[in-house]
C-alpha cells in the first residue's frame, strides 16, 4: 500500500483547504427562518424603488447591476445587511449607491425584498466569447491545482445554482458583473466574503481567467 506524502505542496494545500471549507459550510444546517420574508409585502417597494437599477422583477436592464431574480433569499438578505452601516457607521460592503439606498429600510423590509426577488424567474444569460469557453469551463469545473485554484463548482454547484444561505446562485448572471466582482475581491475592494474565501481564490486568477470563467457562468442554466 502506498503511503500518502507527509507534506503537500503549498498550492495543493490551499486547494484542499478551500475545498474542505466549502464542504464543511455546506454541511452546516441553514436557518431559513432567519431570512423568511413576505414576497407580497416586499413587491410594491422592490418593484419601484429597486426597479431602476435591478428591474421590476429583479432582471436588471444593465449589465453593471446584478440580476436579483431567482437568487437565494438568504444571500440577498445578507448582502443588504452588509450594505447597511454597522455600529461604527461603516458598512461591511462598500457601494455608495447601495449604502444610501438600503439605509432607510428595516430588517423586516429587507427580508420581504429578498423573498420577493427570490420568487422571481431569472431571464437567461448567454455565452458571448466562444474563444474562452474551454478555459472558462475547465476553471469552473476543475479549477487549477497547479496554483491552488479550486473549481467554482465545488461551492456554487455544477449548474451554478449555489446553496441557500451559503453560496449564491451565479448561473446566468451578467458576465460583466461577475468579472467586476472577482476583480474587486482580488484587490480587496470587496471584502464581505466569509473566511476570505473569494479573495483567496480571485487573487490567484489572471484577467484572462476571470473573463473566461465569468463568461462561462453567464451561459449556465
Amino acid at each position: 500500500m502506498s503511503r500518502m506524502p507527509r507534506f503537500l505542496p503549498m498550492s495543493m494545500f490551499s486547494l484542499v483547504t478551500l475545498t474542505l471549507a466549502c464542504a464543511v459550510q455546506a454541511s452546516e444546517p441553514a436557518k431559513p427562518e432567519a431570512y423568511r420574508g413576505d414576497a407580497a409585502r416586499g413587491q410594491p417597494i422592490a418593484a419601484t424603488v429597486c426597479a431602476a437599477c435591478h428591474g421590476p422583477d429583479g432582471n436588471s436592464p444593465l449589465a453593471a447591476n446584478p440580476k436579483l431574480a431567482g437568487q437565494h433569499a438568504a444571500y440577498l438578505f445578507k448582502q443588504m445587511q452588509n450594505f447597511k452601516a454597522n455600529a461604527e457607521g461603516k458598512p461591511e460592503r462598500v457601494n455608495p449607491i447601495m449604502n444610501g439606498m438600503i439605509a432607510a429600510f428595516t430588517e423586516e423590509q429587507m427580508k420581504d425584498f429578498a423573498a420577493y426577488f427570490a420568487a422571481q424567474k431569472q431571464s437567461g444569460g448567454e455565452l458571448k466569447n466562444r474563444a474562452g469557453f474551454e478555459l472558462g469551463q475547465r476553471l469552473y469545473r476543475a479549477g487549477d491545482a497547479s496554483k491552488g485554484l479550486p473549481a467554482c463548482a465545488g461551492c456554487h454547484g455544477p449548474t451554478g445554482s449555489g446553496l441557500p444561505a451559503q453560496y449564491p446562485r451565479i448561473a446566468g448572471q451578467f458576465s460583466e458583473y461577475t468579472e467586476a466582482q472577482l476583480k474587486a475581491f482580488r484587490v480587496g475592494e470587496r471584502a464581505n466574503d466569509p473566511n476570505r474565501m473569494m479573495r483567496m481564490i480571485a487573487v490567484k486568477m489572471t484577467d484572462a481567467e476571470i473573463s473566461a470563467v465569468a463568461d462561462y457562468i453567464a451561459g449556465l442554466h
